[in-house]
């Protein structure tokens, strides 16, 4: 019997990891001459986003994500605001500086009102 590769096998493991999720576990003791030296204990979980956040995995990751959108949005919004409002200031002074040297206009003589 041959090995054969299957695709759909592969969408199919991927498809069931992402959704349902899996946790490795592993325990490694490094040893020389039989005397332990190094213990190390591995968990790891491989599963979606959405699965994580269901199992609560990932549930603080995901709140500090949210935070850090909600946060760098209003920063881009403030920084537009301030845009805005430099904006106005300078048509401002530039319309300002338009009529400084102009003398007051009057409508008619003063002659012509007696």
């Amino acid at each position: 019997m041959r090995p054969q590769k299957n695709e759909e096998t592969l969408v199919d493991v991927l498809d069931v990891l992402l959704r349902d999720g899996a946790v490795l576990r592993a325990d490694v003791v490094i040893s020389v001459a039989e005397i332990p030296l190094v213990g190390l204990k591995l968990t790891a979980a491989l599963a979606g986003m959405e699965t994580m956040n269901e199992y609560g995995l990932f549930e603080q990751w995901d709140i500090e994500r949210r935070q850090t959108a909600v946060t760098r949005r209003q920063h881009r919004q403030a920084g537009q605001r301030e845009k805005r409002t430099r904006r106005l200031q300078e048509r401002e002074r530039e319309r300002s500086r338009e009529f400084e040297g102009l003398d007051e206009i009057t409508v008619g003589d003063e002659q012509d009102r007696d």
